[in-house]
């Protein structure tokens, strides 16, 4: 299909006060993506986001990191859809995760949403639950902190390596989703 959109969307918080945190790992795995491609985000009024452009072959990649926080991510991703009429199958949503490790990478596309309100501000605004998700591991709070201040807290200096390492392979990972498909991408990466 010639010229094939997709919209990749990186979930997370403002970056000034959140950046490094485990929940702002979604945007910086798209942050990461638009650094290895050479382009610059820019402000789209009209969706709400900040924008990143990139093209593989015959296929168009809109890199968004929706601008506000990250409760309030549906109405820019579903605001960004329209704006680049990219529908919600072609929505590839990358978002932190604390079911798995720090390291893993997961694909799903629909499924519940669970505690994650970013997750299902998206689902709201878009109306389905049919769109594509990169988990990316950030761990279980340890002990009895709360996932509400472990996901607001940044990686410790053992775990940064293998967090680099994790953003690297999402980058990969993310194009095999979108060249390959759900199934080839679960097999590479579960």
């Amino acid at each position: 299909m010639p010229d094939e959109r997709w919209l990749v969307v990186g979930l997370g918080n403002p970056e000034d006060e959140y950046g490094g945190t485990r929940h702002n790992i979604g945007a910086d795995v798209v942050r990461a993506y638009a650094r290895r491609e050479h382009t610059d985000f820019s402000r789209n009024k009209r969706a709400r986001c900040q924008i990143a452009e990139v093209r593989r072959g015959d296929v168009r990649l809109v890199l968004a990191l929706p601008d506000g926080y990250m409760n309030n991510s549906g109405g820019p991703t579903q605001q960004a859809a329209n704006w680049y009429s990219v529908p919600p199958e072609r929505v590839v949503v990358v978002h932190d995760e604390v079911d798995l490790p720090v390291g893993a990478l997961r694909f799903k596309q629909g499924g519940g949403t669970a505690g994650h309100n970013g997750l299902k501000d998206v689902e709201r605004a878009l109306g389905t639950r049919e769109f594509y998700r990169v988990r990316v591991g950030v761990d279980r709070p340890p002990g009895r902190v709360s996932t509400k201040d472990h996901v607001l807290r940044r990686f410790a200096p053992a775990e940064q390596e293998e967090v680099d390492v994790t953003v690297e392979e999402a980058l990969d990972a993310i194009d095999l989703l979108i060249d390959e498909g759900l199934e080839a991408a679960q097999n590479r990466y579960h």
